[in-house]
């Protein structure tokens, strides 16, 4: 998969940003529907914080309701790195199966843990505590026979279900393209970390996509674009939304290493988005991450980077109150941290 320096397409991190940005919604929200949840869930989104997937559809789609993340298109499942997820019911195999491991021992591992789940459970539905394999019951996830639904307060319920009659090796493929589109230029490095798979098998990954690649040279160094993407990172600037709320583990900001150097250049900005703990939220504004906040209650804590216009201020409280936030019966108190 080597590319020559000249051969290699030069992209800027305006560039790269503004791409990200369209691709991922967060430029113009997309209409109610299906169809618009499952293209906010392309590369899956991260619910380890309480609903935070459903945070993340809000910025992304119009008319998200404090139960949109229960759609009957959506579903729950320990996905890339044993992390709580919603994904799409339709790419539920892409986020297990993608992931199965390609060494025997790990292989093995994860079959046998699925097998003496499958046997606890005989057709029925507990919570992963009454199960009683501990967290490596995480393990049986990869199979692509484990599903779950998480409150958020109590232990997630698990089930198992059929796997889907899909090669792994083709859904991991496929989940490296979900990777490239969201997140790309992108690594096999960058990858392999995201998913939580090992290097050989995000390598195999990119290999099989090798004749849709673009190699690329970003202000990161040597990485790859879906060549069927080019157009879009070659697209105009667009005009970027006043603001949105992305909670943690939003896919704009779940980034690693230097990646996240792209993202926020200003090294003491950075320590304070991605903290050694629970990971605020990013407030993004007109295209630039300008600030974290984090919620409690009805009450949303603002902790702005620089000094922000009347206008701006008042397009945050409005995407503050707008957020469809389950359990909350009062309205919601905007605080800004000096």
């Amino acid at each position: 998969m080597a590319g020559s320096a000249k051969s290699r397409l030069r992209v800027t991190r305006q560039q790269i940003l503004a791409f990200r940005r369209r691709v991922g919604a967060l430029s113009e929200r997309m209409p109610p529907g299906s169809e618009s949840l499952h293209r906010a869930a392309w590369a899956g989104l991260q619910d380890s914080m309480p609903r935070a997937a459903l945070l993340s559809l809000h910025a992304r789609v119009d008319g998200v309701e404090s139960s949109t993340w229960e759609d009957p298109s959506l579903v729950q499942l320990w996905g890339p790195r044993y992390q709580t997820y919603v994904v799409a019911k339709r790419d539920f195999a892409l986020f297990s199966l993608g992931r199965l491991p390609d060494n025997a021992k790990s292989r093995l591992r994860a079959e046998r843990m699925a097998e003496r789940l499958h046997a606890r459970l005989d057709g029925t539905r507990m919570t992963d505590r009454e199960v009683g394999l501990g967290n490596a019951v995480r393990y049986a996830a990869t199979t692509g026979t484990v599903a779950i639904r998480w409150e958020g307060a109590r232990a997630p319920t698990v089930w198992t279900v059929v796997a889907a009659e899909i090669d792994p090796a083709d859904a991991c493929r496929e989940l490296a393209r979900r990777y490239l589109h969201i997140f790309g230029p992108a690594t096999v490095g960058g990858f392999a970390r995201w998913a939580g798979i090992s290097r050989r098998s995000a390598t195999d990954a990119f290999a099989s996509l090798e004749g849709s690649l673009l190699p690329v040279r970003s202000p990161l160094g040597d990485e790859w674009l879906l060549a069927e993407d080019e157009p879009a990172i070659h697209a105009g600037e667009t005009v970027a939304a006043p603001a949105r709320l992305l909670p943690s583990g939003d896919a704009y900001s779940l980034l690693h290493g230097a990646a996240r150097e792209l993202l926020v250049p200003r090294e003491e900005q950075r320590q304070r988005l991605w903290t050694p703990r629970v990971w605020p939220g990013a407030l993004l504004v007109e295209g630039e991450i300008r600030g974290t906040w984090r919620r409690a209650q009805h009450t949303v804590r603002i902790d702005a980077w620089a000094r922000l216009s009347r206008g701006t201020r008042e397009a945050i409280e409005a995407e503050a109150n707008a957020l469809p936030l389950p359990g909350v019966d009062r309205p919601i108190e905007v605080v800004w941290t000096p």
